[in-house]
């Protein structure tokens, strides 16, 4: 397993940063990126249960390893399924978000572990992801 680490600096306050990124309805416009369509079921609360979900209803199961507001969240992933079989993680994959104060707004770090077949394509999609992040943010 590997540990993936993305940045990017918003020219936001870290409140509006974190809740556009977990809203349900701005969540859905930063991870398109990652697969158009998608949304989550659950709560940001430590400790509960959350589903990652595209249109088809197949995705992830996690839990919400840690919530400190306005400043980060972890995210324990334990399963996913695919074509209708759900696949039990060996190990949990963390997914960690990181909001500090920088002099141009907000400083955002993305943690996230993956396999070598994996690697790639979140190499990809990261930064494409913060970036329509960040301009959501920066809207007035």
């Amino acid at each position: 397993m590997k540990r993936l680490h993305f940045s990017i600096v918003i020219q936001a306050p870290r409140q509006r940063v974190w809740d556009i990124m977990l809203a349900p309805d701005t969540y859905r416009q930063w991870t398109v990126a990652f697969c158009e369509g998608c949304y989550y079921e659950g709560t940001w609360e430590q400790g509960a249960t959350m589903r990652y979900l595209g249109p088809s209803g197949e995705g992830m199961l996690a839990q919400i390893a840690e919530n400190r507001l306005h400043e980060f969240m972890s995210i324990r992933h334990l399963s996913c399924t695919e074509n209708g079989v759900e696949k039990i993680f060996p190990q949990p994959i963390f997914e960690n978000y990181t909001f500090c104060d920088h002099t141009e707004g907000t400083g955002l770090a993305v943690e996230m572990d993956t396999d070598a077949e994996h690697e790639a394509m979140f190499s990809e999609m990261w930064p494409q992801s913060l970036q329509l992040l960040k301009a959501i943010c920066e809207q007035p």
